[in-house]
């Protein structure tokens, strides 16, 4: 396939197409045509296309060093003078032009609106002698769905594509922060793929562009895998955030739900609450993660949205206390391909040598009944909002989109039905906590993934991210520093699927096919250990890394 193929949108009928193509016109004429990529390298870019901004002569030695910082590093030296929000954002932003040409990252450009916000922070700076707050000219990316005033923002269909004329509670208060904002980012129609494809391309992985940047957040994971980004604002109702950022060798976070603001997203299914989605970041490193839940939280989001639950950030001071590890391999369902097997077999015998921590076996509680209760939570209505979302657009449904509305798992429910499915749901998650405490573990240690990217247009199995969303406990994904290696990732003997969704796991593992993606891994706590999830995440990484 053709790069001009695999980088290509969604399609339609004539309407939607010209609608289309004109939002796409309108998104390559807000990029300077100094940032243009020469033909030649779009033509037929590598598949790993991760240094091309490095090579491909349009940064300026000091923009490609700001780009290299994480979202710390910007924060503290804007805050010593040694930065300003002016040269962060411009480097950020030029570099984000490099990467959305590259894989198709972005839905909205707007830097010159970003380096006038930038440019008020820096006089403030000049004139007080001290930062506006904790995130004084941070350039921030910001998923679709989440409004921006003056920004194009997205519910998961062209047809309710917008021109937001205010900003939601998220990027209100990420704006009181100091936060600088210049890109919205790409995500997939009806926001409920865990890859990424709409109108305006489909995302790439920059570290294997035949693989998936993974969904919805999708736009963000490719951003700051490129550097355009050091932090970037996801979602996360099934694996959004945890998801794409493993994919793409990232660090995200999804809090436990309703802690930090969600009030304002674009979506169309409002007052749908089998579930609740989590906003979270996604970043470079594992430090950014927990500046922005204090960033956030401090900024007492439940005193403007009253969804929003008043729970501080608590990180627990770990050398107090030897830290009980559950490893957990597979879920019972579907075994993770080898490059994930390795990781697991790595940092478990990391952790079995190191004193600090004691490791134990996690037995997985029943997670195919969990995630066929979460599979009908999402859709109560049997999709019929989709479907009739899409025959009014004239937008071809993508078929990972008639995966996730369609039967068995999906189905139209009458209210006495919707309670009874809450009803199970409660059970479940009561079960599961009884089930946790027998095993006697603070965090688990488990694959945010049945794999590393899965190949375009084939990821059917969520239950690795999904499962925690049902329960809603926290759950942060790391790079574990290690990459597919067809050389070793191989089955050592021809394997025995554990169940339909398995079968279809091992159908889709060639080892030549995910070479050099990114293995990654996820920790995750009961509801409301957030910061007991980062603490541990830290102890887990460095005992991995050491």
């Amino acid at each position: 396939m053709s790069f001009k193929e695999k980088i290509k949108g969604m399609g339609g009928n004539a309407s939607y197409e010209a609608k289309a193509r004109a939002l796409r016109e309108q998104l390559e004429a807000k990029i300077p045509a100094g940032l243009k990529l020469p033909s030649a390298i779009l033509e037929d870019p590598p598949l790993d296309i991760t240094r091309i901004p490095e090579t491909c002569g349009l940064l300026t030695v000091q923009e490609l060093a700001i780009t290299e910082l994480d979202a710390t590093a910007v924060c503290q030296k804007i805050a010593a003078g040694e930065l300003t929000a002016v040269e962060a954002v411009t480097a950020f932003g030029k570099r984000a032009a490099i990467a959305h040409q590259l894989t198709a990252c972005l839905m909205d450009f707007f830097l010159d609106e970003g380096i006038k916000q930038a440019q008020q922070l820096d006089e403030y700076f000049q004139k007080e002698g001290k930062v506006i707050g904790p995130l004084h000219g941070l350039p921030i990316s910001v998923k679709s769905h989440y409004p921006l005033k003056g920004t194009v923002g997205c519910g998961g269909f062209l047809v309710n594509m917008e021109t937001s004329t205010e900003d939601c509670d998220m990027t209100s208060i990420l704006r009181s922060l100091g936060a600088v904002f210049y890109v919205k980012t790409n995500q997939p129609q009806s926001v409920m793929h865990l890859e990424s494809k709409s109108s305006y391309g489909r995302v790439l992985n920059p570290h294997n562009t035949n693989l998936t940047a993974g969904g919805s957040s999708g736009g963000e994971s490719a951003l700051v895998a490129m550097k355009g980004s050091c932090m970037g604002i996801g979602t996360d109702g099934g694996g959004s955030i945890r998801c794409p950022s493993a994919h793409c060798g990232i660090y995200g976070i999804r809090p436990s739900s309703r802690t930090t603001p969600t009030h304002g997203g674009l979506w169309y299914q409002h007052g749908q609450d089998g579930v609740f989605a989590s906003t979270g970041p996604m970043c470079r490193s594992a430090r950014d993660m927990r500046l922005f839940l204090e960033a956030v939280l401090g900024a007492n989001p439940s005193l403007r949205d009253p969804d929003a639950l008043p729970i501080p950030l608590k990180v627990p001071d770990l050398t107090q206390k030897k830290l009980r590890v559950g490893i957990m391999m597979h879920d019972g369902v579907v075994m993770p391909h080898p490059p994930t097997i390795r990781a697991l077999n790595l940092v478990k015998a990391k952790l079995e040598a190191s004193s600090e921590v004691e490791v134990v076996d996690y037995i997985p509680y029943d997670h195919d009944r969990g995630y066929s209760l979460i599979r009908e939570l999402y859709y109560e209505d049997g999709g019929a909002t989709v479907r009739r979302i899409l025959e009014e657009s004239g937008e071809d449904m993508h078929p990972l989109t008639e995966w996730v509305i369609s039967p068995p798992h999906v189905k139209n429910h009458d209210a006495a039905q919707i309670w009874k499915l809450r009803d199970q749901r409660d059970d479940y998650r009561r079960e599961y906590s009884d089930h946790w405490w027998s095993q006697n573990v603070d965090v688990v240690v488990c694959p945010p993934f049945q794999g590393t990217a899965s190949p375009h247009d084939t990821t059917k199995y969520w239950s690795y991210t999904a499962i925690w969303n049902l329960l809603d406990y926290p759950g942060a994904v790391f790079p574990t520093g290690l990459i597919a290696d067809s050389t070793v990732d191989i089955y050592q003997e021809s394997p025995s699927p554990m169940s339909a969704a398995d079968e279809y796991n091992i159908s889709l593992y060639d080892a030549a096919i995910f070479e050099g993606a990114p293995v990654s891994l996820q920790t995750v706590s009961r509801r409301f250990n957030d910061g007991l999830v980062l603490a541990a995440q830290d102890v887990i990484e460095r005992i991995l890394q050491s």
